[in-house]
């Protein structure tokens, strides 16, 4: 039996977790970006991606099209995907920055963290949104209804006016 106070290396037992490696995604069928496949621009559409360009300053067109909890291919090294760990692992915090973010990205990232991370070993995700526009209204209450229900707590922190990345990381990592 281990002691409340005793440590392995420099964690103490209460922040150690037992894991174990997570399923791949599975691939759903031909969804746009599956398996991280390129997805193009209907010809049809070219004008509605000219306009979405303008707010983020990438194609959100098809970032709108591909699934906010798609597969993707292992690139892993050989190496890395045999390695093995400890059975036991010290829990961690994500700190994610963003501003004025596109809806799509931020979701998609969330559930790569969730979907590819061992159970239990990821305690919180901390969003810290440095100072979004107004005109972002998704990154207000629909975001915070949205994290709610995902099944790793998520904290999200907000700037009053912007503070650049690093001041905004510290925030989180507070």
């Amino acid at each position: 039996v281990k002691r409340s106070d005793e440590k392995i290396g420099k964690y103490p037992m209460n922040k150690l977790k037992l894991w174990k490696k997570c399923d791949p995604v599975v691939k759903e069928g031909n969804l746009p970006g599956e398996m991280g496949a390129k997805v193009r621009t209907p010809s049809d559409m070219q004008e509605l991606k000219k306009e979405k360009f303008k707010i983020n300053q990438f194609n959100l067109l098809v970032s709108e099209m591909i699934s906010v909890n798609r597969s993707l291919k292992d690139v892993r090294l050989a190496e890395c995907k045999t390695k093995e760990y400890p059975t036991l692992l010290p829990t961690t915090s994500i700190v994610i920055v963003f501003h004025n973010e596109a809806w799509t990205t931020l979701l998609r990232t969330l559930h790569s963290i969730i979907n590819r991370s061992p159970a239990g070993l990821v305690e919180e995700i901390i969003l810290v949104d440095d100072a979004s526009g107004a005109e972002h209204k998704h990154l207000r209450e629909q975001l915070e209804d949205y994290v709610a229900k995902l099944p790793v707590l998520v904290k999200i922190f907000r700037t009053p006016e912007r503070s650049g990345l690093i001041r905004a990381r510290l925030i989180g990592a507070k």
